[in-house]
């Protein structure tokens, strides 16, 4: 694919986010790995919905600028360079503010639980990073442990990111993400969040290991207890989150009012 054409795809899947309410102002940065060590990325401090193709900058894998131009690689580039030194399969990166999932980073929630069974065919489980400040190293060692077996990872107080083999999986991913945490959190207020039975997830497990999407050894190494295995390896158990009448209408109107959006 040409260069220029990646970079259509970059403001394309931009504006996406924008539109969808998942990030505002300058939030946010998308890059992808053109070449091993040959990225487009996002500029820094401009809004994601007006951005145009030729504000896109290539840098290499230090985030060195490699052509000539006014705008300057995102300050969070850090974060997408861990992201391709660890995984080589991947070759996007999107990283957003979406408001429901960014919810569940604020409140210190994981989405660890496996509600859905297309979330955990497509996505798996989504773990909570802990606070790093963006843009310094904290924030990368922060998300490091999880790179390996997960593809979408909550930082707290921060935001998500989403990787993938593409531009559209990984924004399918991010989209599959926040959706996620809409329908966990409608659940969660009506007072019930059923899981699902672990002969089930095993089953999903190995469809997901059948067509390529999960390799065998992440059955035990995602952070999340949906199997008997993975509890007793010691990741985290599921937290709960206890709202006031208050809080939780506050949460019910927010969710329609960027429904209707």
């Amino acid at each position: 694919m040409e260069h220029s054409e990646i970079r259509e795809q970059i403001v394309d899947y931009a504006r996406r986010c924008y539109d969808r309410g998942m990030i505002v102002a300058g939030d946010g940065n998308i890059s992808a790995r053109i070449a091993r060590d040959r990225i487009l990325a996002t500029p820094s401090g401009v809004s994601k919905g007006w951005m145009t193709p030729d504000m896109i900058v290539l840098v290499d894998l230090e985030g060195r600028p490699l052509e000539n131009t006014k705008y300057r690689v995102s300050s969070e580039f850090p974060m997408h360079q861990i992201i391709y030194r660890h995984r080589p399969d991947i070759h996007a990166v999107v990283h957003a503010h979406p408001p429901h999932a960014t919810g569940f980073a604020v409140a210190g929630l994981a989405l660890d639980k496996a509600i859905l069974s297309e979330v955990v065919l497509t996505l798996g489980c989504v773990p909570l990073a802990r606070y790093g400040t963006p843009s310094t190293d904290e924030l990368t060692a922060a998300i490091e442990p999880y790179l390996a077996y997960h593809d979408a990872l909550l930082m707290a107080n921060h935001g998500a990111v989403a990787y993938a083999e593409t531009l559209e999986k990984a924004f399918n991913k991010l989209e599959t993400l926040e959706h996620t945490a809409r329908i966990s959190l409608i659940a969660r207020s009506l007072g019930n969040e059923n899981t699902l039975p672990v002969d089930a997830i095993e089953k999903l497990y190995e469809i997901r290991e059948r067509g390529g999407m999960m390799r065998p050894e992440a059955r035990t190494n995602q952070a999340c207890p949906y199997t008997p295995e993975q509890a007793a390896s010691g990741v985290n158990i599921h937290e709960s989150v206890t709202l006031t009448r208050d809080e939780l209408l506050e949460l019910l109107v927010e969710s329609a009012q960027l429904a209707r959006r």
